[in-house]
């Protein structure tokens, strides 16, 4: 009963469980944990590869399978060392030290953490988990939502509809060019996250290589950095530190994400507008209740599902962004606990674009009723004609037009009267009777 959903306090680890249950993988302590050591082994490996001892030609398989092995027992051993070390970096030195004992390897074991302060390891692990996170959960999802909303905007690119600026009709549109509006701008950002480097700290307890120098101080460690980081870890170096890495280009990645998460925030909100307006029905679910009140219910719930677990994300984003560039010197320990969250508003944006999905495959386009509000709304041409009359130097049309249409109800009969009486050839007044609110739609 103790690993029930049922008594989680999160939704993310309870109700949804099912699915964010993946990112486990980046954001769990175990994952943190797992990180950390390839870190640690990685640097012991290069450090044997730079000729600072010799190790075994055995002994190297044998290191990376403790990664590529590594699983929760190991995990819950680190853990029970973190009792005795309260630190939670210094128990994975600990724990590789005694794996160096089991395999014969104790002579070497003082160049595990050799010459590093723990934020060299998690500075490293952190940005690692958060780069494969986004390369295999995060971006996925928002270009599976993409590729939906394109398929979408092929499937009604012919469909006229009447526009709403300011809540108001305006002039017509066509539905799949209104999706086409949000594929372009998910692509503008992800063409935006894309040019955003992942980068870590390492460089000793203040940035600085102190102890590496004083050890080695003929060796040149920037160069020894930079190629760990580059080749082994798959991150850029930051040149100049203090004990932590500065979080500025994390942070861009944060802002980059709130403002994806603003693009399906607006597109939840169209979209329940739609459904409100009838322009969509949805799907009827078998033993699925819409309202628990109301049986002729459907409720857009999994629109508004998507929007409150995008506002969730968007306030820990912000935080996030505000709060990790800031330090106070060298370094306070502000940052650990913040980091350690991380994975919470990529939680809520894969809950939220599952839910979006899920919606957008419930919608049935009712284009009777796209067709009854343009049929209704022939004002709309107003513009139309006015301009035409521009073209033709016909003297005042917006202010003839605007006699016409602001404040009273007009129809096809209206609009073909007025342009009967305008002083105008018939060439120009059959063109003005061929614009209808269902062709006027640009292109």
């Amino acid at each position: 009963m103790s690993n029930s959903p049922l008594l989680s306090i999160s939704p993310i680890d309870g109700r949804y469980s099912k699915t964010t249950e993946t990112l486990a993988d980046y954001f769990s302590e175990f994952a943190l944990i797992k990180y950390r050591v390839k870190v640690e082994i990685e640097y012991f490996i290069f450090l044997s590869e730079k000729k600072f001892f010799k190790l075994d030609k055995k002994i190297k398989p044998v290191l990376t399978e403790i990664v590529e092995n590594f699983n929760l027992e190991d995990a819950l051993h680190i853990k029970q060392i973190e009792k005795t070390t309260n630190h939670d970096v210094k128990a994975i030195e600990y724990y590789l030290k005694e794996k160096l004992e089991s395999i014969g390897a104790a002579h070497l074991k003082e160049w595990i953490h050799f010459g590093l302060t723990s934020q060299d390891i998690n500075n490293t692990a952190i940005p690692m988990l958060w780069k494969d996170a986004v390369e295999m959960e995060y971006l996925p999802a928002i270009l599976n939502l993409q590729q939906k909303l394109y398929r979408l905007a092929q499937e009604w690119k012919n469909i006229p509809m009447l526009a709403h600026t300011h809540g108001q009709p305006a002039s017509p549109t066509r539905l799949g060019k209104e999706m086409m509006v949000f594929v372009e701008r998910i692509e503008n950002q992800i063409q935006l996250f894309s040019y955003i480097p992942f980068s870590g700290k390492f460089g000793g307890a203040t940035g600085n290589f102190n102890a590496h120098h004083a050890a080695f101080p003929k060796y040149n460690w920037i160069n020894f950095g930079n190629e760990f980081l580059e080749e082994k870890l798959g991150i850029e170096r930051q040149q100049y530190t203090t004990q932590i890495e500065h979080y500025d280009l994390l942070a861009a990645h944060f802002d980059n994400i709130k403002r994806i998460n603003n693009i399906l925030l607006d597109l939840c909100r169209d979209m329940w507008s739609y459904i409100s307006m009838e322009y969509f029905k949805q799907k009827n679910i078998k033993n699925e209740v819409g309202s628990s009140a109301m049986p002729h219910k459907v409720n857009p719930i999994d629109f508004e599902n998507a929007e409150g677990n995008l506002g969730i994300s968007n306030s820990l984003l912000e935080h996030f962004s505000a709060k990790l560039p800031i330090s106070r010197l060298q370094r306070d320990l502000t940052d650990s606990t913040v980091l350690r969250n991380i994975g919470v508003p990529i939680g809520h944006i894969i809950i939220a674009t599952t839910s979006l999905e899920k919606g957008l495959n419930k919608l049935i386009l009712n284009e009777k009723k796209i067709k009854e509000d343009l049929d209704n709304n022939w004002a709309v041409v107003a513009e139309a004609i006015q301009t035409i009359l521009r073209r033709e130097n016909y003297a005042a049309p917006y202010e003839e037009l605007k006699k016409l249409t602001r404040g009273t109800s007009v129809n096809k009969k209206t609009i073909h009267q007025f342009i009967s009486k305008l002083n105008i050839s018939k060439k120009i007044k059959d063109e003005l009777k061929r614009i209808t609110p269902q062709n006027y739609t640009g292109i």
